[in-house]
Parts: C-alpha cells; sequence; structure tokens
C-alpha cells in the first residue's frame, strides 16, 4: 500500500518505511551470500575468489543502473508528495523509457568490455576464466535486473516498501534452490551461480507487474504518458545520470581496491570476498535508513513541508547510528567466526578477513552520517552536488588502495572505505548545511506568504 510520509512523527514514519526495505535489502543480500558459501565451500577458494573478483564491475556497471532508476524515481516521488497523480504516470513513463536506453547501453559495452577489463585488473590467471564465466551472464541477464528495480523503484516512490519485500523474499528462494540444482547437481560451476541470480530476479520482476496493474492505479501508464517532451526526459535525466555516474565514481574506487588485492594474490581475495559478504549484511540498516531519507526528503520537498525534511534527515542519523555501534561490537567479538562460515578452517584467510571487518566497523557512525546527507540531497534532487561528494570518495579510495597497499599491502587495502568515508562526509557535511539555509529561507517565505506579507 502507499504511504504519505508527509504527515506524522518524521522518525516514526522513517522507521517504518526502513524495516520493509532493511528486511528485503538483508534477503537480497542473502541470496548474493548463498553463492559465496556454496560457491566457496562446494567448489573452492579459487572459485569464491572469482566470484569475488567480478565484484567491482558488478558495482560498477550495475550501481550506475540501479541508482539511475533511483533518480528518476526522485521526481516520481516528489510529484506524488505534491498530490500530482498524472504527473506521477508520466514520470513513471519516463522512467521506463529512459531506463530501457541506459540499459541497452551499458548491457552492449559491458559484454564487449569485461574480458579486457579484467586483464587490465591484472586478475589472477587461476581465476581469470572462472571470473569470466560467472559476469558474462549477470550482464546478458542486465534487463531482467533492470525491470525488478525499475518496478520496486516505483512502488517505493509512492511510499510502499512492504510490496517490493515479498518479491525479493522469492527471489532469494528461488536463488539459493536454483544455486544449488546449477551448482551440485548439473555441476555447471560458478556460472551456474550466474544464471541462479539472473533467472531469480527476471522471476520476482515478471511477478511485480500484475501487482502494479492491480493496486496502483497511479501507476498504470497509459499511451498518451508517453507522449513526453524534452523538458520531461531532462528533468528525471539531470537527477538520475548524476546519481548514477556518482556511483560508477565511488565503484572506480572500488575496482581499484580490487585490482590493489589482484596483485597480493587469490587469498587474499578471497579474505575480501567473505568479509565483504558480512560486511555487506551488517550495513544494511544503514543502507535502508539512507533509502527511507531519499524518499522521505523527497514527499516532503515536493509538499512544501521544509522543517520536516530537517528533523527527519537527524532523526534517521540517530537511529542509523545506533545500529552502527551495534555492529561495529559484532565484528570485534565475533569477526572471526563469522569470516570461518564462508571460508571453512583456513586460519591464513579467516584471520585476514578478520582484521578487514574489524576495520570498517569503527567506521560506521562516519558512514551512518555520509548515508543520511547524501540521500536527503538526492530527495532533494541535488543529485550535482552529491557527484561531487563521490568524487572525493572516490579519490581517497584510490589513494587508500594504491598507495597504502603498496606500502602495508592487504592491511593497507582495509583501510581504503575509512578514508573514502572521510573523504565524502567533508563536502556533505557543507553542502548540507547550506542546502538546509535554503530551506529556512523558503520556509520563512512560506510562513510570510501565508500572513500575507
Amino acid at each position: 500500500m502507499t504511504r504519505n510520509l508527509t504527515q506524522g512523527k518524521p522518525w516514526l514514519l522513517i522507521l517504518l518505511f526502513t524495516l520493509p526495505l532493511l528486511i528485503g535489502n538483508l534477503f537480497q543480500q542473502f541470496y548474493n551470500m548463498a553463492d559465496a558459501f556454496i560457491v566457496g565451500r562446494t567448489i573452492g577458494v579459487n572459485a569464491l575468489a572469482a566470484v569475488g573478483s567480478t565484484g567491482s564491475i558488478n558495482f560498477l556497471i550495475m550501481g550506475f543502473l540501479m541508482s539511475f532508476c533511483m533518480g528518476a524515481s526522485i521526481i516520481t516521488s516528489q510529484r506524488f508528495g505534491a498530490g500530482d497523480m498524472e504527473g506521477v504516470r508520466k514520470s513513471f513513463a519516463v522512467c521506463i523509457i529512459l531506463g530501457l536506453m541506459v540499459t541497452a547501453v551499458l548491457m552492449v559495452i559491458s559484454i564487449l568490455v569485461t574480458r579486457k577489463l579484467l586483464e587490465i585488473l591484472q586478475t589472477p590467471d587461476e581465476i581469470i576464466n572462472d571470473a569470466y564465466a560467472y559476469i558474462i551472464i549477470i550482464w546478458w541477464g542486465m534487463p531482467a535486473c533492470f525491470l525488478f528495480n525499475l518496478l520496486s523503484m516505483a512502488m517505493r516512490a509512492v511510499g510502499d516498501s512492504t510490496t517490493p519485500l515479498y518479491f525479493l523474499v522469492i527471489a532469494c528462494i528461488i536463488n539459493i534452490i536454483l544455486d544449488f540444482v546449477f551448482i551440485l547437481l548439473f555441476k555447471m560451476g560458478v556460472a551456474g551461480a550466474g544464471y541462479a541470480t539472473v533467472i531469480a530476479q527476471l522471476i520476482s520482476g515478471l511477478l511485480c507487474i500484475p501487482v502494479i496493474i492491480k493496486k496502483y492505479e497511479m501507476l498504470k501508464v497509459r499511451a498518451d504518458d508517453f507522449k513526453m517532451s524534452g523538458k520531461d526526459l531532462w528533468e528525471h535525466f539531470r537527477v538520475g545520470f548524476p546519481m548514477g555516474f556518482q556511483m560508477s565514481i565511488i565503484a572506480i574506487g572500488s575496482v581499484t581496491v580490487t585490482f590493489a588485492l589482484n596483485r597480493l594474490g587469490a587469498l587474499a581475495l578471497a579474505a575480501n570476498t567473505a568479509a565483504q559478504k558480512i560486511d555487506t549484511i551488517a550495513n544494511m540498516p544503514i543502507n535502508s535508513f539512507g533509502s527511507a531519507i531519499t524518499t522521505y526528503a523527497a514527499q516532503n520537498f515536493g509538499a512544501k513541508k521544509y522543517q520536516r525534511i530537517k528533523q527527519g534527515m537527524f532523526q534517521c542519523f540517530t537511529m542509523s547510528s545506533i545500529f552502527s555501534v551495534v555492529m561495529c561490537a559484532v565484528y570485534w567479538i565475533f569477526g572471526d567466526e563469522l569470516a570461518r562460515f564462508f571460508i571453512g578452517d583456513v586460519p591464513e584467510v579467516t584471520s585476514l578477513s578478520y582484521f578487514w571487518l574489524k576495520v570498517q566497523g569503527s567506521g560506521y557512525i562516519m558512514l551512518s552520517w555520509l548515508f543520511a546527507t547524501r540521500q536527503t540531497l538526492q530527495g532533494l534532487g541535488k543529485s550535482m552536488i552529491t557527484t561531487n561528494a563521490g568524487l572525493a570518495e572516490c579519490v581517497m579510495r584510490i589513494f587508500a588502495a594504491l598507495i597504502l597497499g603498496s606500502y602495508f599491502g592487504y592491511q593497507g587495502v582495509c583501510f581504503s572505505n575509512i578514508l573514502a568515508w572521510g573523504g565524502a562526509c567533508v563536502p556533505l557535511t557543507i553542502f548540507i548545511i547550506i542546502e538546509f539555509k535554503k530551506l529556512t529561507r523558503l520556509e520563512g517565505a512560506q510562513k510570510a506568504q501565508a500572513l500575507g506579507y
């Protein structure tokens, strides 16, 4: 069901909107973890390293696609907050057209350059074939990823974060079943994990279509809605493209980290793969709060309720910080056992994973501030501003991966995220102060107009 986030207690609305996002993200990561667990425990450490070595490339391409869809849907959310249901329909139609164009371009480019990119990144010879076999299937399945993310973002834009959760759960179950079937039964190797992911996404996306037709009148696009002007396309593109580009900038830093790890060998890659799977699960609350504040800020901006935006951001940061402290403690106490769950009894790999987890967990409060400020700015439509912060994040991550990695090895690379988050927080803090001052002036002008001044 749709939810109006412009009325009620900000912290409660954000929390209620976040919980389905959190559960959904956890399930999504759970079936990604299933790939790593089944591959690592049944095929071997090299296979796990092969899948892990594609993570940064996957983030580079899919991150752009998903962030573009999210950015374009911000306009949908703003129009919903303003009560413009015809505008919501037209916005969704624009998202469909632009999304299809972006997907087609990314798919062709990715298929053509991936093998060469893996070689440039110095992917170890013993894993490069498996890495290519896995990621090329993900690229061919890109339309399935687009379909599910497009429809999920549209539902969230109108305040429904619960329905996408159901389809993520279904996708998770299907993915795990197919992992066992393709890898253990059919002996398809790492390619089986790729096929399982694509098929799960496709089924989830297809299941969203009849639900949207039945439940969401404002998203039932008509032929006339596709008669869009250049202004309509630009309005969505100017928000969606910078968000996608920003994610790609961040991903370039991650690709550099992969390059640094490749030079350290398959054991370092395997350790990092296991640690990142755990870390991705643990920082899901932070990520989910960030997604929630985007929709919250967009709806309230459309409704011209500027004070609520400021209240919501700080309350969101507070709740996210509580999760950050808890997960940091879990890493320091149980990190070694968590790493062993994926890798098995390989002490030299689990110790590396444990170190990585302790470093990341120590920076989670900073990450909470990064998400709260960046996603609020994105909800206000300030995608170009957040792109500058993404550039700072990328520069710091590259510095840590190449410079610290050269001097301190794996331990130096582990600090890449901490430095990147700090690099992004500086401009984001400056920008959020500036934008909040603008909102205060708009609020003052609004009150003066209401009093007849």
